[in-house]
């Protein structure tokens, strides 16, 4: 047996309408995910209700409700085979109310893919100051996707089509706020497609005789191509945790008649086998692994990066959710925290944010509201100097170190011994106000006191 390919983990964000399902369906019944016979049944559906142009969106758009309505609500797993890698599609949504939901696709993700249309004014919309083109690759970035790939879909439709003025506009454009988010745009390959044609995604375009290819600068290794599938052959593999205890952030917590209880959710760090005693953070539960599946396929091992599915042996559904971390309950197993410090930076908040101030939270796939409890020292964000202790208030543009109190049960770590459940970004008003990291964690000892009287110095 020929050495098994690394297992990548792609998000596809961009704002609504970019043209993201169609593209990654497209790609992955390219690359055999999707049989011929289920794209035509896909194709007559599609034609009744009079969407025909959805037919590869369809493939990812599963959910009978999202048909209706034409939108991605919760994140699809699909995966498909490029020459190097096995990639994990989660698409992610790309509506302004399902922000939480691609907060959870992209904790997951290795490499974001950002789909900007080039069509008239879809670009505007995308990453003008409401749009979520912004709103995406800035999680994405502050979630640790380090990785990020800008496809610019519906070349088809640009005036004129395939318009090269039009590619250089869009180009420019995601260029300046990928900077100012803190990627480096010449390690970002910008890839001219038509997601729904198909023109230069897994062969080179003829349509687009101007292009010259795109490059990538980088400390690993520079590349070059022409389509998006070279692209994607170009990612640096992920670095994996094997060393680094267990933990596992929960996606979704399903019941399987006659199997049971099995959580789903992407192993960050450590090993997951049958027959482990695992411990449940916040829920404060154990229970042991009776078999594990990654795409319908039973495992014996589950390494970092994988996508799994796993039975548990006497846990009901209902004391398990979204957000719940499981850990080795013999190796540093996970616990709640009754707070942490944080370094934030607050990115638009329309008023002064003063202690009190209570957002959601959104870590790993967990989102909690959180409160300000003390706002400690402001901090020069380009330096990270301290500039002044106990800041009265802060505004858009400070960075700072704060105290943070979740106000129910909540798991996560510090950034230095768990990177992936140590970052998190902060909503209020519709939008995300503030990203961070974790710095310390105080655990919470497990008495039964209520919070509050822990917490005092």
């Amino acid at each position: 047996m020929a050495k098994e390919k690394t297992h990548v983990n792609v998000v596809i964000i961009g704002h609504v309408d970019s043209g993201k399902s169609t593209t990654t369906g497209h790609l992955v019944y390219k690359c055999g995910g999707v049989d011929q016979r289920k794209l035509e049944k896909f194709e007559k559906a599609a034609a009744q209700m009079g969407k025909s142009s959805f037919k590869f969106a369809w493939v990812l758009d599963k959910l009978k409700a999202e048909r209706e309505r034409g939108i991605t609500i919760d994140i699809s797993l699909l995966k498909f085979n490029t020459q190097k890698y096995i990639m994990t599609i989660i698409d992610a949504p790309g509506h302004r109310d399902f922000i939480k939901n691609m907060i959870t696709g992209t904790s997951q993700a290795d490499v974001a893919l950002l789909v900007v249309s080039a069509a008239k004014g879809e670009f505007e919309a995308g990453v003008s100051r409401s749009g979520q083109t912004r709103e995406h690759a800035l999680l994405a970035y502050t979630l640790g996707v380090k990785q990020i790939i800008v496809c610019v879909n519906k070349m088809d439709v640009t005036e004129p089509p395939y318009s090269q003025k039009r590619f250089d506009e869009v180009v420019r454009g995601v260029s300046v706020f990928l900077k100012k988010i803190g990627y480096d745009p010449t390690a970002v390959p910008f890839v001219p497609i038509s997601g729904w044609k198909g023109e230069n995604m897994i062969t080179a375009t003829q349509k687009m005789a101007w292009f010259q290819g795109w490059k990538l600068k980088r400390r690993e290794g520079n590349a070059s191509g022409r389509t998006l599938l070279e692209v994607l052959d170009s990612i640096q593999p992920p670095v994996r945790t094997i060393n680094k205890p267990l933990r596992l952030p929960l996606q979704d917590v399903y019941k399987i008649g006659g199997v049971g209880t099995v959580p789903v959710g992407k192993i960050e760090t450590g090993i997951l086998k049958p027959g482990m005693t695992l411990m449940f953070s916040p829920a404060k539960l154990t229970a042991e692994v009776k078999s594990i599946e990654m795409h319908h396929q039973g495992l014996q091992t589950a390494l970092p990066g994988h996508n799994v599915g796993f039975n548990i042996k006497n846990v009901s559904i209902k004391n398990l959710r979204r957000g719940d971390v499981a850990g080795n309950a013999q190796h540093d197993p996970p616990s709640d925290v009754s707070s942490f410090e944080a370094q934030v930076i607050i990115l638009n908040h329309p008023g002064k944010i003063k202690t009190g101030y209570s957002p959601v939270l959104d870590c790993h796939t967990a989102h909690v509201t959180c409160r300000f409890a003390e706002l400690r020292e402001k901090l020069d964000r380009r330096t990270g100097k301290k500039l002044e202790n106990q800041p009265q208030a802060l505004v858009s543009g400070d960075a700072a170190i704060v105290k943070l109190v979740p106000i129910k049960p909540m798991c996560v770590e510090s950034f230095f011994t768990y990177p992936p459940l140590g970052r998190f970004a902060a909503r209020d008003l519709k939008q995300t106000v503030a990203v961070g990291v974790i710095k310390s964690v105080e655990k919470d000892q497990g008495s039964k006191l209520p919070h509050k009287a822990q917490v005092c110095k």
